[in-house]
């Protein structure tokens, strides 16, 4: 069903759910109702009529007391009608007899049923056994009317003929007097009526059971078909219709554990469009939206034929999976998609390499055996193919060769660097402002590690945060950052709290909360000035002692946070196992709030953490239009450049309170 017919039939089923009894039933719901229940009414009329038999049977007791001259004679009609019943009903149930027949010659056999008895029954000499022995007529009635689901003419008309028999029978026994017929007559007449007064009433509650269920049916599609356009849109990029970062993502780990378990090898391809940045300045970002539209959809007929995928991974940047064999296949691939790019033929007269249409940068790597293999690497080998076909001269494919000098991954390097880090003053902090929403006032800062190499270089986080956990460095640069923060910014009592990242590898560390206790009383700071984020997407297995020492930490008074939720997989789980203080939206989400889909999933992940209680707080916050949805939204804090940049301990400032801006603001993005 679609859902325009759904809800057509919902409202169609309460209206009929409201109609009163005695009014005319819908025809389309009770042909749908009569339907479903044709299966169900012929198994259960064939069940009823064994066991109908079996009790009409072994009355046969009851007949050899009372009527011991005919005993025989019902023997042999109560066991031949009862055979030839039940052979009536197989025949007819393989026949597949529809149901409205199948209840008809049911209801038939069991008024030949009675007729049988009833006219061996008076026929016997005990006269005034057989006028009291009729009493028990009522429950051919009764079978008729409940025993089996027969609808109210079908067991209606099936009692009216056993009454009329009855009364026939009643007068042709001389022994009986008036009281007597009066008395007994009543009596079935009783019966009956109260006997299809209740199957009429059983019918009701039938159909009205089944239209609840189908009620209910029609919720739990439309709840369905919103979970799975919620699922879309969660992995799907708004602007091209490809797979977003987190669809991509997950198919990365498919892959990877496919080759790590059975070895299929596969490969990572990074595509940029060469100067885009010039590109949207030149032609506008309505264009640039079309260029990355044009590319998506070329790209997508591109590796359509090697059953790959593609995602959207950045502004202008594209990936590509693929199951490829070698380098060889990998190369022809890639130089392939760089070739469909540059067939497109769109414009772009503003660059400053002499080319005159769009192209794009190709960065390629491939699983191999290797120590210690990580689907992070695999990754960033791309990515340095990538920077390499950029450093080339753009317009080129680069597979990531691990003989190469210049290629060779620099984290042992790093490694070294960081163990003298905080030594030579290698790492520092910088504080990004968190505002509420509510007063504008800034509520807290979050501190970012920052790493510059002997020379002065910086050292992205991406590049030295995994090497540093993978090594252990982080127990050190992590009590040095908390130790530092209680310095710098919590110590003059400058900014209310300040949060700080937590890895996975000290939360399992030994002793992590007593490292933090005796750092909070070195610098006579309350724990409840400092927060820990722990971000949703770490491969952080929840056990007795994660669980432990994040009590432990809450004991101290230390907020934990819980940061990126949306990007992991991990995330409501921990949302039920421990009880976060707030809950960091990743700025994904609020990026994607530039369509209605968008907005649509940022509400719905609002009104998740709301329903836990939650303090929320959103990241990515850039354009004025953001904050005036984040207002709308009634966010509790938010932290983004326009809130302010990550700046060094002198600097860090409250922000100035910004004016709400309108719906127009809104609109315009």
């Amino acid at each position: 069903m679609t859902m325009a017919s759904d809800a057509d039939l919902a409202n169609l089923v309460d209206s009929e759910l409201a109609r009163p009894w005695w009014a005319a039933a819908s025809p389309q719901l009770r042909h749908l109702y009569n339907k479903r229940r044709t299966l169900h009414r012929r198994r259960d009329a064939r069940f009823s009529m064994w066991a109908a038999v079996v009790i009409y049977v072994l009355f046969l007791g009851l007949d050899a007391v009372l009527l011991p001259d005919v005993a025989g004679l019902t023997l042999f009609v109560r066991v031949g009608l009862g055979l030839l019943a039940l052979a009536t009903v197989e025949g007819m149930w393989r026949l597949r007899v529809d149901a409205e027949r199948f209840d008809a010659v049911c209801a038939g056999i069991v008024v030949v049923c009675y007729l049988g008895w009833l006219g061996v029954a008076i026929s016997s000499a005990q006269a005034l056994s057989v006028s009291y022995y009729m009493i028990f007529g009522t429950i051919f009635v009764m079978v008729a009317c409940l025993f089996f689901n027969f609808k109210p003419r079908t067991a209606n008309t099936a009692s009216i003929l056993m009454v009329l028999a009855f009364f026939a029978a009643i007068f042709s026994l001389t022994t009986v007097s008036i009281p007597y017929v009066m008395a007994f007559g009543t009596f079935y007449v009783s019966c009956f009526a109260l006997n299809a007064y209740v199957n009429m009433k059983l019918n009701i509650e039938r159909y009205n059971v089944f239209l609840n269920a189908l009620k209910a049916e029609i919720r739990e599609d439309e709840v369905l078909q919103r979970s799975r356009e919620l699922f879309r849109l969660s992995n799907t990029d708004p602007l091209t219709g490809l797979e977003n970062r987190r669809s991509i993502d997950e198919k990365l780990r498919h892959l990877w554990n496919d080759w790590k378990t059975h070895g299929a090898p596969f490969s990572a391809i990074l595509i940029d469009i060469d100067f885009f940045k010039s590109y949207n300045d030149y032609y506008g970002h309505q264009e640039g939206d079309r260029c990355l539209l044009r590319v998506g959809e070329t790209l997508a007929g591109t590796i359509k034929p090697y059953g790959a995928s593609l995602g959207r991974y950045g502004g202008e940047e594209f990936i590509v999976l693929a199951r490829v064999a070698n380098t060889d296949e990998l190369d022809a691939l890639a130089e392939l998609i760089r070739l469909a790019v540059v067939t497109l033929a769109l414009p772009h007269q503003h660059r400053r390499d002499g080319e005159d249409v769009v192209t794009a940068s190709v960065g390629a790597s491939l699983t191999r055996p290797q120590n210690g293999a990580k689907l992070e690497r695999l990754i960033n080998e791309a990515d340095r193919a990538l920077y390499a076909a950029k450093a080339s001269g753009r317009n080129c494919v680069r597979l990531f060769d691990p003989g190469d000098p210049q290629g060779n991954d620099d984290s042992e390097n790093i490694a070294a660097l960081l163990r003298i880090a905080v030594a030579q003053d290698l790492v520092s902090l910088a504080y990004q402002p968190i505002q509420n929403v509510a007063t504008g006032r800034m509520d807290a800062a979050e501190a970012l590690m920052r790493l510059r190499m002997l020379d002065g270089t910086s050292v992205p986080p991406s590049v030295f945060i995994p090497i540093a956990e993978r090594t252990g460095a982080i127990l050190e640069l992590g009590r040095w950052a908390v130790r530092t923060v209680c310095r710098e910014i919590l110590c003059d009592d400058r900014i209310p709290v300040v949060s700080v990242n937590v890895s996975a590898v000290q939360l399992r560390a030994p002793g992590f909360s007593a490292s933090i206790a005796a750092i909070l009383g070195e610098t006579n700071v309350e724990g409840n000035r400092l927060a820990f984020e722990i971000t949703e997407g770490l491969e952080l297995e929840i056990n007795s002692g994660v669980l432990r020492c994040i009590a432990e930490l809450k004991q101290l008074g230390i907020r934990i946070w819980l940061d990126d939720f949306g990007t992991g997989f991990a995330g409501l789980s921990w949302l039920r196992l421990i009880d976060f203080d707030t809950v960091k939206i990743d700025r994904s989400f609020l990026a994607d709030c530039a369509t209605p889909q968008g907005a649509a999933m940022m509400q719905d992940i609002i009104a998740l953490v709301r329903n836990r209680s939650k303090q929320i707080l959103v990241e990515g916050v850039e354009h004025p239009w953001q904050l005036a949805l984040m207002r709308e939204y009634r966010i509790d804090q938010i932290q983004g450049y326009l809130i302010g940049r990550p700046t060094s301990p002198e600097k860090i400032r409250p922000p100035t309170l910004r004016r709400p801006e309108g719906r127009t603001a809104l609109r315009s993005a």
